[in-house]
């Protein structure tokens, strides 16, 4: 008997460490786990558990209300934000289209917030962390013993989001036979759990995200042609961080107030130098990359300045350089900042844009990028060539 007992034991640790490599990743997963520990327990732990997610979902609502406001809605991202006031209260599927950190988490959520789902549920999924094996489990559920592992029925994504919203990022990345399954969710609101016999009925508003361009995956026979009518109802594309240069200002600010905080540091502004150093700056990452650079900048400063040249790993000639025509600017337009920071890099390569001594070296910027910044702020670099 002592025996039995023990194999029992034995089995219900692997299958909640399967549980768990299958639940981490999200907030929801751990809870889903956590749920799943308690019913191991007992109805006594089951209740303790049961509060401790209340206390951690009402927690993750107030840090979401501090930590995700949306800078930028006045400028960069007005024509963005317009769309999303006029698609939320319309309950459509929308596709939120935008390189990597542009911020598309930021947007859905704010499509939930402006509509009538805003009470329910705002659940994210990455489609792109997902193994293949397991989509069908992550989306829809599973039943009990369906394959193993599966130590109990457990909620898939959809059912969770019902009556809410649910986030799928990187859609682009689902498998076309998840593709399939997904299409019947989003034509009649019904599905059947893995391992499962009876339908089941939801009401959920999609918004998705991607970073590739769908319509040529569907070209390709990567993406379902039939899917993407229906994912792509209102398309939101999101502008990337070059190309809304009057944000950076403001965004520096907010990641700077951030990292003080995060970090328990004064906080401290980017100055004119700084504000000139990043808007030369190319932004692969986009603004998630800025917020790296901010905390870093924070962190390099210890609390007496921003280091912001260190921080994206520009030379000290060139701060120098820059810093005695931008100490006591006499604009405080982000333009001319921009413009006085690349005539000093001219000047100091004698003109030369391209080469190991060109201005594009020394500020780290591709050669043709430093010449369209030249000709829509209109600055020649022939003033700066020696006997011209």
């Amino acid at each position: 008997m002592a025996s039995d007992e023990i194999k029992q034991n034995s089995g219900d640790m692997k299958a909640l460490e399967a549980l768990a490599v299958q639940c981490t990743g999200s907030d929801s997963g751990i809870e889903d786990f956590l749920a799943e520990l308690g019913n191991t327990l007992g109805p006594g732990a089951r209740q303790l558990v049961m509060r401790l997610i209340e206390e951690r979902t009402a927690f993750r609502i107030k840090r979401a209300g501090l930590n995700e406001a949306i800078v930028g809605a006045e400028e960069g991202l007005r024509e963005v934000m317009a769309a999303v006031r006029q698609v939320a209260r319309a309950d459509a599927p929308v596709l939120i289209l935008g390189e990597t950190g542009t911020g598309k988490e930021v947007v859905a959520r704010a499509v939930h917030t402006h509509s009538r789902r805003a009470n329910g549920a705002f659940l994210r999924v990455n489609c792109g962390a997902i193994p293949p094996e397991l989509i069908d489990s992550e989306l829809f559920g599973h039943e009990r013993g369906s394959f193993t592992g599966a130590v109990g029925t457990r909620k898939g994504w959809f059912e969770r989001a019902d009556g809410g919203t649910l986030f799928l990022d990187e859609i682009g990345e689902l498998p076309l036979a998840a593709q399939v399954r997904l299409l019947r969710v989003l034509q009649d609101g019904s599905f059947q759990r893995v391992g499962g016999e009876r339908s089941l009925n939801v009401d959920v508003r999609l918004v998705a995200a991607t970073n590739r361009d769908l319509r040529q995956a569907v070209r390709d026979g990567g993406f379902r042609e039939d899917l993407w009518f229906r994912v792509a109802v209102f398309p939101i594309p999101l502008p990337p961080l070059r190309e809304r240069l009057q944000d950076i200002p403001a965004l520096a600010a907010h990641f700077s107030l951030r990292a003080a905080d995060r970090l328990g540091l004064p906080p401290r502004m980017p100055d004119a130098v700084d504000l000139a150093l990043l808007a030369a700056y190319p932004w692969p990452g986009n603004v998630r990359e800025l917020a790296s650079v901010i905390e870093r900048a924070a962190i390099l400063g210890d609390g007496r300045r921003l280091e912001v040249a260190r921080a994206l790993g520009v030379s000290p000639p060139l701060a120098a350089l820059v810093s005695p025509q931008l100490a006591n600017p006499t604009s405080t337009s982000l333009e001319d900042s921009i413009r006085q920071h690349i005539e000093a890099a001219l000047s100091h390569c004698h003109g030369r844009v391209e080469g190991p001594f060109g201005a594009a070296k020394l500020l780290d910027l591709n050669p043709h990028t430093l010449r369209s910044k030249m000709r829509k702020l209109g600055v020649a670099g022939k003033r700066f060539r020696g006997g011209d």
